[in-house]
Order: structure tokens, then sequence, then C-alpha cells
């Protein structure tokens, strides 16, 4: 027979997994579950006293005597919905693997009594594709963390697809650069990063980073005045490294969700009439002429020049392609 002092910490994890308020065990499933899983055999009164010591350990457990039904675990670590979000959020994350995502979301379930945890696998799993093949995100985002906090330089290799859609090496070389912290943008997690052999900011996608090292015999140094990593980072759209630009787009009403979504809530955005509003925003040149060819339809760049004559060479070559 297992030792009494036991009895406290298996009650509970009988109650985790168990029980929740559509699914109530009766004192004698309760007493029969410990016995056959845990060899512990006791009577009602010691099923009191323990239950009543959990719940003054903060643990919130309804009894017969409240619900008269029996014994249930009123408040799991996450409720239902919120577990299932995150699990949610994870499955559909195409930067997290398909390992990780499993490891992941098992943990989560596993906060939530068996009868629900199943609930989630029967009723909302659907089989995912497009994950990345690549498994070491979390670890990867660990040692990252690492380094930050140290102030320390990392090495890494980083990948790219080839023709055959295998992840190899950019470069024979390994990177080195000075992390300052990591962002989450359109879906990927990504590191900010600074060096002593470019000016600015650059990124970088953690899930395609593989090898990554800590160079402990050097320390990142602070970052100068005018270097704001998270502006940086806000005007990032599409995550394209290059200089960001002040621009004015002028938009269709029709796609002003898509704008507040894709910009966020501190653009400037200015009524023109009944239709139309313009845009004001500062962001990269890439994901500028991205968001524009995006909503062709609906979207024009006004300014800067050079970036509205871009544009109209992107717009003239796409229609030689097309005449042809």
């Amino acid at each position: 027979m297992a030792d009494k002092k036991e009895l406290p910490l298996a009650l509970l994890e009988v109650l985790k997994k168990n029980t929740d308020e559509d699914h109530v065990l009766s004192t004698k499933n309760l007493t029969s579950i410990l016995e056959s899983e845990y060899d512990l055999t006791l009577e009602r009164r010691t099923l009191y006293a323990n239950v009543e010591l959990l719940k003054q350990y903060g643990h919130k457990i309804s009894t017969w005597q409240e619900n008269g039904k029996g014994y249930y675990l009123e408040e799991h670590q996450f409720t239902k919905p919120e577990v299932f979000l995150l699990c949610n959020a994870v499955h559909s994350s195409n930067f997290i693997s398909a390992k990780e995502s499993k490891q992941i979301i098992d943990k989560l379930l596993a906060t939530l009594s068996t009868a629900q945890s199943h609930e989630y696998t029967d009723k909302v799993y659907m089989p995912k594709t497009g994950k990345s093949s690549h498994n070491l995100l979390l670890e990867n985002i660990a040692v990252i963390s690492s380094a930050i906090e140290k102030r320390r330089p990392i090495r890494f290799t980083y990948l790219h697809y080839n023709e055959q859609k295998k992840l190899v090496a950019r470069r024979e070389k390994p990177y080195e650069v000075e992390p300052r912290f990591i962002v989450y943008r359109d879906s990927r997690a990504y590191l900010i990063s600074t060096s002593d052999h470019h000016e600015g900011f650059a990124h970088y996608r953690i899930d395609r980073m593989t090898n990554i090292g800590i160079i402990e015999d050097r320390k990142v140094p602070a970052l100068s005045n005018d270097l704001d990593a998270y502006e940086y980072a806000r005007n990032m759209y599409y995550m394209f490294n290059d200089e960001p630009v002040n621009a004015v787009i002028r938009c269709e009403k029709r796609v002003l969700d898509h704008v507040i979504d894709t910009f966020g809530t501190d653009c400037r955005i200015l009524p023109e009439d009944e239709n139309h509003f313009t845009l004001h925003v500062k962001g990269s040149s890439s994901g500028l002429l991205l968001f524009a060819q995006q909503y062709l339809d609906a979207a024009e760049i006004v300014e800067p020049a050079e970036l509205r004559q871009q544009m109209t060479q992107i717009l003239s070559d796409s229609m030689k392609r097309y005449k042809k």
C-alpha cells in the first residue's frame, strides 16, 4: 500500500485529471480511482479531511455537500476556452514545427481534465499543412533569450530553402550578431540584432537559425541614443530590411480594416471623400510596395515620388510580362 502521506497529492491529481464542472466524481468513484491508480485505501472521513486540507491551500474544490453530486475541481490552471485558444494559435503557426506544436499542445491540454482535453482533440483539431520542418525553435528562443540577458553576441548558421525544398545553409561562414530582442510579426518569430559589421538593425527568422552559440568572451555594447529597436520593429511591415520611409497612400475605404490590421492604430488616417482616405505611415520601402501590390485596385502610393516611381516601374514590367 502506498504511503498515506501521498494522499493529498494523489487526490489533487485525480481531481485535475478527471473532474470539471461537467464531470463530477462521486465519493465511491473518487475512492475507487485512488485505490486502483495509487494503491490508496481511505475512509470517507479521511477523504473529507484531505479535501479540506487542499481547500485551505487555495484549491477550489466543489463537494457533495455543496452541489449534491460529488467532487470536482472548480478552477484549473487555465479555462477551457483559454487552452483551446492557445492550442489553436500554436497549431496555426507555421513557424512552429509539427513536432514542437504537438509537444506544446499536449502540455496545454494536460492542464484540463481528460474529458475536456478529448473535446479539443475530437472536435477542434484539424491537421495543418505548411508547418516548418525545423524543430529547434523553442531551443533557439531559449538560447537567444539567455544571450540577450547576459549581453553576449551569438553566432549561428542561417538557413533557406533550395529548389529541392530542403533547408540548407545560406552561406558557409556563420553569422555573428548582437541580439537585442525577439519580436513576433507576420506569424513569425524574429531576432532583432545589431552588428559591428554594419550600422542600424537587422532581423532574422528564428525558425531559420541553427547551430546557435553564445560568444562568451565578448560583451554586447549598449545601444546608442539614436537607435530605437522598438521603433525599428514597429515600422518593419512584412519584415523587410531596407530603410524606412515616410509615405502617403490613397486608399478606398473598403480596405480600411486591412490597413489597420497591417499598420496598427498608430498610423495616421485622414478622410478624403465619401469613398477614400489617405494613409500616412512610416515603413520599409519593400513592405509598402508589397502592400500597394496586394491592394492594387484600392491603394495608390502618392508620396514619396521615388516610391511612387518604383511602383510605376513594377506595374510597367508586370504589364510587359502579361502581354507576351
